[in-house]
């Protein structure tokens, strides 16, 4: 049964990270302030979407890469990101990473992430951007998120010709990643296996000739956009 958080208990942090040494350190960081508790902490996605909801976190610092999973690419804590607050709304997600890299912040912002720091940070700097998200503020750099979201205002499609070799049922998925909804949720919407949506998705970026799942976001946008004239 999920444990009900007190709202005027201390800040309920869930850890995701894959190195032991890493969490351990975060852990003892942040259990040394009075305000902050963490009450949980995973190793890899499939941990931590299992064990996040039924502690009821109100901030989870989420590694973004979590090595070499063989299934979830190079930023598996994005998606973690995105399924977890699709399940818990009011959670806020701090990522945190080795590698300042705008993908992976634009896949950030887009997931809905509150933060994003370097693991470079020194400590009373992660404590005080964990407690900066509960807080319901962004610890995303106003500049970089600038310059990454540019990347929706940029030059429209010519043409229908990224369209032409997807099926219906393929552009009904695409349509819904440009809507932000996970693969267990475009499961749901359609009725489809999980696993099926997450080949259908490899054969639309293969189709569309892009390599991330972002980018086929950024595609169905720009394609809503034109038919809508906006």
């Amino acid at each position: 049964m999920p444990q009900t958080a007190d709202p005027d208990g201390p800040i309920r942090v869930f850890l995701l990270d894959d190195h032991e040494v890493v969490r351990r350190g975060l852990r003892d960081l942040l259990d040394a302030e009075s305000d902050l508790e963490v009450v949980g902490e995973a190793a890899n996605a499939r941990e931590a979407i299992a064990r996040a909801p039924a502690v009821r976190p109100r901030v989870a610092v989420l590694d973004v890469r979590l090595g070499s999973s063989g299934d979830g690419g190079d930023h598996e804590g994005i998606e973690v990101c995105r399924e977890l607050r699709a399940r818990l709304p009011d959670l806020a997600c701090l990522m945190l990473t080795s590698f300042d890299d705008d993908e992976a912040l634009f896949d950030a912002i887009m997931a809905g992430a509150a933060g994003y720091v370097l693991k470079q940070i020194n400590g009373s700097d992660l404590v005080s951007a964990v407690r900066t998200v509960a807080d319901g503020r962004s610890m995303l750099d106003p500049g970089a998120t600038a310059r990454v979201m540019a990347r929706l205002r940029g030059p429209a499609p010519s043409g229908p010709v990224e369209l032409e070799n997807l099926s219906p049922r393929e552009r009904e998925i695409l349509q819904l990643i440009g809507d932000g909804l996970t693969n267990r949720q475009i499961a749901e919407r359609l009725f489809l296996a999980e696993k099926t949506v997450k080949n259908r998705i490899s054969s639309i970026l293969s189709k569309l000739g892009v390599g991330r799942r972002i980018q086929a976001a950024v595609i169905a946008e720009r394609i809503k956009e034109r038919e809508t004239g906006r």
